[in-house]
């Protein structure tokens, strides 16, 4: 659990690669050409980028004629999901300590 959610910072950390997953996320469906028409890199480094994407689980291709198509894998988010929910729960504690606190100050 530890080292998926590691390598999808990793992944997600690098501006390009985070545009380019949410660009698929938004739009669907795109192939390289598309994603290079909106992402100011060259192909070649949109390429590279999906490649890393893929590898993290964030983006699956499928082929459509001659064509390859990327898809966003939303569900590859869960482990980033699921820290967010836990840090919120941490920090709501922590709040609530803090709150209790400053209650038991002002008696």
């Amino acid at each position: 659990m530890q080292q998926s959610r590691d390598a999808l910072f990793r992944t997600l950390a690098d501006p390009t690669r985070r545009a380019i997953f949410e660009r698929l996320c938004r739009d669907g469906d795109l192939t390289v050409g598309a994603l290079t028409a909106g992402a100011g890199v060259s192909q070649p480094a949109v390429s590279k980028h999906l490649g890393v994407l893929k590898r993290a689980g964030l983006v699956r291709d499928h082929q459509e004629g001659r064509q390859t198509r990327y898809s966003a894998q939303i569900e590859a988010l869960a482990p980033l999901i699921d820290w967010t929910k836990e840090m919120n729960g941490f920090w709501q504690r922590r709040f609530d300590d803090l709150e209790d606190l400053l209650n038991r100050m002002d008696q």
